[in-house]
């Protein structure tokens, strides 16, 4: 064999190395071309999977559903239950010290619960918004509805602040985080509601947590594909 066609073989032989070697190499488990990505659930008990065990709440339900779309993701659980809209503010910046890639905001129930003044959790959302604009990161905000017996004025500056802030930040917005087992916000359906809904009337079951998982998932899709992270 000559000197050249030695060469030519030679190139040849590293050539296919190199392409089996490549092979190989996306075959490997966690082999992917970009990272996986993280998202945070930032809220309170609905989010942080009061009452329910371990891989029924919000945040492995949304895992599972936005795995099963193919999408390589880590969904962060950043609820704490009795957690208002002040606690969340308060935690926002730690929360966001990791490597995190998009958020949603599920808060103000209990800022509900105890009647708090609607400007005051305005002003503590706008401040969570601020956190996450900061970090250039697309966040998807989910509203609440006041009941009734608040008033009608309290009723229409609490509900009326999550649509205002999502357009003024311009975040992604849901109006409602339980209206998926609740029914129409300002018309629930108490009967149907209780059968997705824990003994305490007010955390949904699994079965409703499903349902909310599968009213929002579409919406976070959108949210990680903003993210640039997305591994499909």
């Amino acid at each position: 064999m000559t000197g050249s066609a030695t060469r030519g073989a030679a190139c040849r032989l590293t050539g296919l190395l190199a392409t089996v070697t490549a092979a190989l190499w996306l075959a490997l488990p966690g082999a992917a071309t970009a990272e996986e990505a993280k998202l945070l659930a930032f809220g309170d008990s609905l989010v942080q999977g009061y009452g329910l065990p371990q891989g029924e709440g919000f945040v492995p339900q949304l895992e599972g559903w936005l795995r099963t779309q193919g999408v390589e993701v880590s969904v962060v659980n950043g609820g704490v239950s009795g957690d208002t809209s002040a606690g969340g503010r308060s935690r926002i910046a730690w929360s966001l010290s990791g490597e995190i890639d998009a958020v949603v905001v599920v808060l103000g129930g209990n800022d509900l619960l105890r009647g708090l003044d609607p400007a005051r959790t305005r002003e503590n959302i706008a401040a969570i918004l601020d956190e996450i604009r900061a970090r250039d990161l697309p966040v998807l905000l989910v509203g609440m509805q006041a009941p009734g017996n608040f008033g009608a004025e309290y009723k229409q500056a609490f509900d009326g602040l999550y649509p205002e802030l999502a357009e003024q930040y311009g975040a992604a917005f849901a109006p409602s985080f339980l209206a998926p087992v609740m029914g129409d916000p300002e018309a629930p359906d108490m009967a149907a509601a209780q059968a997705r809904l824990q003994g305490d009337g007010i955390h949904p079951n699994a079965t409703g947590v499903g349902l909310i998982v599968e009213a929002l998932g579409p919406q976070v899709l959108e949210l990680l594909d903003q993210s640039g992270k997305v591994v499909r």
